[in-house]
């Protein structure tokens, strides 16, 4: 191990970052101001190893206080964790929302992606430039989705400090950007959960029935709306009675793989090697996806039961719940929620007197759409870059510290609560015989009611564009996100089902559905896709990190008009995306081309 550091010294606010999530350092190896006489020992072995899941946090705590990581200060932390400089930085630089370079403490990141691309991104962007100037002390970062689609355009300011402060403009004006980013405590608030939800107040509803109707920071409301019903249920059932409830319901996962959600948890409890660890994927970063944020930040205490649930179910002591770096009213609310469940004994040490031992840590992403793929998250929560592994071994065997682990995203795990209260046959009745249950869509672009809508399984596109209000001159509609595929105007009938999706040659995913008229100029939205995965590719296999470069210069070649052949380029662009879904380690080299391939065959985009 290369423990070499250089001589860049940390502030002392920056020490007093590390600090604050550490706690003081303890020898002079660990950065103390003592004699040098106890730079002779220092904690090594396994003690130094198991901190080294600390070095997210601990690039956080820094990026918070000060706005960037410096040498000093990255070296600081290092010595903290015992772990090598050269490895950190290659961490640090991984992820978006790091700078390891001197800016401005305050940053506005400004969406560009699908939705707020059509919806007037780019001259967002410029008067925002033009208004602010030069040596404004903000720094304009145009980045991939926010996940705020249904009040697209939209902006993010985080200002540096202590505490850090946020505030969120959606949808946004270049007035309205400028104020969050130049003074944040007084731009107004964000309005509540409920305005995503059109549906809010419905009776009928089974994932968002508590969204706008009880307080989310009180768990007394929570209570009185059939909170902790599912779990009391689950006790009775015991860990294999609530795997066998799941099993029969036919869930399966709502993060787009549609994998069993019983066979998963069964595989996990089975396994001999303990500790056993769940995983909550709350990292939505797929470009048109909300429905988690709306759920964390509507009804929290619904995670945390059902979070309760998967673990007795499965034998994991101990929950992690990844969250997407830029969702800081669901970090609040979680934070709240976890913290009133336990002191209420609802998480801890015996929860509901069962005797049963559970506790959820809140992880926070940096902006890594990657990690989403359950391995990218695994390793970036143990504090390495968020790179996909080889399968096998399975999650389910060795994951998160090479232990057996469950992992589920939020939507999955709430749809736990209402098939141990009405009984899983109730529950897969629900839908059709392949796809059972509710199922939440992300709607977004040209329409007149944006949001998170619960339907069936076997409604029809139609049946969801006519809820939500759909445009005249409706164009195109894009399924599944930028790693779905788009669909013609004269396709609304295809059923919202997995299997129904699949015969249509597109992917329900993860519940994405975004509509665009004659307005969108379909080859720059592909363009900005393109864009996107190049980006968003770790890099880490050749297949995906150079074919998502040459998809991206093909496009640029065809928008452009500089290339002499467009059917050249779209042949090439076809070889590539057979070579990056061939060949890629995981799913975002495999669906890189999806969308672009969609819109050329379907929709004949470049004819």
């Amino acid at each position: 191990m290369d423990l070499h550091f250089g001589d860049s010294k940390p502030t002392d606010e920056e020490r007093a970052a590390v600090d604050a999530l550490l706690g003081p350092p303890e020898s002079s190896w660990e950065g103390a101001d003592r004699s040098d006489a106890d730079l002779r020992w220092a904690r090594g072995g396994r003690a130094a190893r198991d901190r080294r899941d600390l070095l997210l946090p601990g690039l956080h705590a820094l990026n918070d206080r000060i706005g960037w990581i410096s040498d000093g200060a990255l070296d600081y932390l290092c010595r903290r964790l015992t772990v090598p400089p050269a490895e950190a930085y290659g961490v640090a630089t991984f992820y978006a929302m790091f700078s390891v370079k001197p800016r401005p403490a305050t940053v506005l990141h400004v969406c560009t992606d699908l939705a707020c691309a059509a919806a007037g991104a780019p001259e967002l962007c410029a008067g925002i430039e033009a208004r602010l100037g030069l040596g404004s002390g903000v720094s304009v970062e145009r980045g991939p989705c926010l996940g705020l689609c249904e009040r697209a355009p939209a902006a993010l300011a985080i200002r540096a400090g202590d505490p850090v402060r946020t505030a969120v403009s959606a949808p946004a004006t270049v007035e309205k950007a400028v104020l969050a980013a130049s003074a944040p405590d007084s731009a107004p608030e964000e309005p509540p959960a409920a305005l995503a939800v059109p549906q809010a107040g419905q009776d009928g509803l089974m994932l968002l029935h508590r969204v706008g109707v009880v307080d989310p920071a009180s768990l007394d409301d929570y209570r009185a709306h059939g909170g902790y019903t599912a779990l009391r249920r689950a006790f009775e059932l015991g860990p294999a009675g609530v795997i066998r409830e799941v099993t029969d319901s036919g869930l399966a996962g709502r993060g787009g793989a549609a994998f069993p959600t019983g066979r998963k948890w069964q595989a996990t409890a089975s396994q001999p090697d303990r500790p056993h660890h769940l995983v909550c994927n709350a990292d939505e970063s797929e470009p048109g996806t909300f429905k988690d944020r709306v759920l964390m930040e509507g009804d929290p205490y619904a995670l945390v039961e059902a979070m309760t649930i998967a673990a007795y179910a499965t034998g994991a002591h101990q929950g992690h719940l990844y969250l997407r770096g830029e969702y800081p009213r669901a970090l609040h609310r979680l934070e709240h929620a976890i913290a009133q469940a336990r002191a209420r004994g609802l998480l801890g040490d015996d929860i509901l007197g069962q005797g049963y031992a559970f506790d959820i840590e809140i992880r926070r992403g940096a902006g890594a759409y990657i990690c989403g793929e359950e391995t990218a998250l695994f390793n970036s929560i143990e504090g390495y870059r968020g790179e996909p592994r080889s399968k096998p071994p399975f999650p389910v065997e060795k994951g998160l510290f090479g232990k057996p682990t469950v992992e589920n995203n939020v939507e999955t795990l709430v749809n736990v609560l209402p098939i141990l209260t009405m009984g899983a046959p109730a529950y897969a009745a629900i839908g059709t015989d392949r796809s059972t249950g509710p199922k939440l869509y992300c709607v977004s672009g040209s329409v007149e009611r944006p949001g998170v809508y619960e339907l069936p399984f076997g409604a029809t596109l139609g049946d969801l564009l006519t809820l939500a209000g759909v445009r005249d001159g409706l164009r195109a509609v894009l399924l599944g996100g930028a790693a779905g595929g788009f669909v013609r105007a004269d396709e609304l009938g295809i059923p919202l089902t997995f299997e129904g999706t699949r015969e249509a040659g597109t992917t329900l995913g993860s519940g994405v559905v975004m509509a665009f008229d004659d307005s969108v100029p379909l080859p720059r939205l592909l363009l900005r896709i393109a864009e996107f995965f190049r980006d968003e590719s770790c890099g880490q296999c050749v297949p995906c990190r150079v074919g998502t470069v040459r998809q991206e210069e093909a496009l640029h070649r065809i928008v452009e008009r500089t290339g002499a052949d467009a059917a050249g380029d779209i042949a090439l662009l076809r070889e590539v995306g057979r070579a990056m879904r061939d060949a890629s380690i995981c799913g975002l080299g495999q669906t890189a081309w999806n969308a672009v391939e969609s819109a050329i065959d379907r929709l004949g985009a470049y004819e």
